[in-house]
């Protein structure tokens, strides 16, 4: 297929990046630019590959020997892991430039003479001296009362004005381009992208997401990260992603805060979601109760095999929470009635749909106490080969139950989220390069 020498930063975005033998590396996800203090174009210096570890990583574009219509291919298979870390003077093309306020000078469109437009796209091309650099720019004006929304333009990099460092500081930037690359992404992936963007940038795209989406991508920050984009929303913001976090996420979370701000924080939310989060709140956050979620799947003797199967398919659980189903007697909410056992979602599957979970209860799988240290914790999944255990307290009630993730979160390193892993065997060992061949 034939390489092309110019190309717009959109469409590189999804492309296949692989070696020179074939081998898939990932894929380009945004483009970082040198955005030049003079009039000069800014210079392509590297592409934000995602790895199929989903790390983003950055690949300078003098590795890039073509870019084709469906991927682009390196001049080497040995590229540097480090994670993507934007330097001064840096800025992603996807995540922070598009969607840029600018004006055009350019006496072919004097229509746009004086007026804000925005950046859609930019289109990059190669130089003699194998450079990559911004040629042209991709502008549409804004929506009028004539026109549901303003025409694309395509003009040349030296009629733009405005396209600066201290324009991407402005407030009130758009986010529809940024958004646009978060769609279909986990949660956790969407986290990472964040994580590369200045604070600025971060805090519009989690004003321009729902609830219900910031609330995931918030639970996959490190704890740094969650406490400044809390601390930067209007409190009743706040209190609604609080509200739609999982109640454990979210106890962690206020338990870093200070204790006022906190309480107000919980005043603000629904009594109904408040209350389970106040009740983890007061176990230590490296017991089992500080562990667990108040919210696993419970049900009563008399459910069917059928009803209980249909529990465990909620998409919104998690493998670790599916595994296992909890029987008591009513109430169901936690703290529950008398605990009586678990059902494992295995022995769901073997049995009749139409039978009661009351006849095949697992009666003899020992339980956590609340007060259960991590080590304690970590001895119960080892010895009985569970990702998913049962909390109950001393007069027989259930508590809620820890699950493994939750589990590694707090064995692990605190700053793990953040920390380089070291490199593995097999396929991404053989990218792993010298630290010093890369060069920006």
């Amino acid at each position: 297929m034939a390489t092309v020498g110019k190309v717009f930063v959109a469409r590189l975005a999804g492309l296949a990046v692989s070696g020179p033998d074939g081998e898939a590396i990932g894929r380009v996800r945004d483009l970082v630019l040198s955005i030049r203090h003079d009039s000069a174009p800014p210079r392509a210096l590297g592409l934000a590959v995602e790895l199929t570890t989903r790390r983003r990583i950055f690949v300078p574009m003098l590795r890039v020997t073509s870019i084709e219509a469906s991927s682009v291919t390196l001049t080497t298979g040995t590229v540097s892991l480090r994670r993507l870390d934007l330097r001064p003077g840096e800025a992603l093309a996807i995540g922070q430039i598009l969607d840029t306020r600018v004006r055009v000078d350019d006496p072919d469109l004097p229509e746009l003479a004086g007026v804000d437009v925005s950046v859609v796209d930019l289109a990059i091309e190669r130089t003699r001296t194998r450079d990559w650099v911004v040629c042209r720019v991709a502008v549409r004006a804004s929506r009028s009362r004539l026109r549901r929304r303003g025409g694309t333009h395509v003009v040349e990099w030296s009629a733009v004005r405005g396209l600066n460092h201290t324009a991407l500081q402005l407030p009130g930037q758009a986010v529809s381009q940024a958004l646009s690359q978060f769609d279909g992404m986990r949660p956790a992936d969407v986290a990472n992208a964040l994580r590369e963007l200045p604070s600025k940038r971060r805090q519009e795209i989690a004003a321009a997401l729902d609830d219900e989406r910031l609330a995931d991508v918030v639970q996959e920050l490190p704890v740094d990260d969650q406490t400044e984009l809390i601390g930067h929303m209007e409190v009743d913001r706040a209190a609604d992603v609080l509200e739609a976090m999982d109640p454990d996420d979210a106890a962690d979370l206020l338990g870093e805060l200070p204790d006022l701000e906190a309480e107000a924080l919980l005043q603000l939310m629904d009594p109904e979601d408040s209350a389970p989060v106040r009740r983890l709140l007061t176990f230590s956050p490296d017991t089992a109760g500080g562990l667990m979620t108040p919210e696993p799947t419970v049900i009563t003797a008399s459910t069917t095999v059928a009803e209980a199967l249909a529990r465990a398919r909620n998409p919104d659980l998690t493998p670790a929470s599916a595994s296992l189903t909890f029987v008591v007697r009513p109430p169901t909410a936690t703290p529950t009635g008398k605990y009586l056992g678990c059902v494992h979602l295995q022995k769901l599957l073997r049995e009749p749909p139409a039978d009661l979970v009351g006849g095949i209860v697992d009666t003899d799988l020992a339980t956590l106490r609340p007060e259960d240290t991590l080590e304690e914790v970590t001895r119960y999944f080892a010895t009985y080969n569970l990702v998913c255990g049962p909390v109950v307290d001393a007069e027989g009630h259930l508590l809620g139950a820890v699950t493994v993730d939750d589990l590694l979160d707090h064995l692990l390193p605190e700053d793990w989220r953040e920390s380089e892993p070291r490199s593995r065997s097999g396929r991404l060992s053989t990218l792993t390069g010298a630290e010093g061949t890369v060069q920006r």
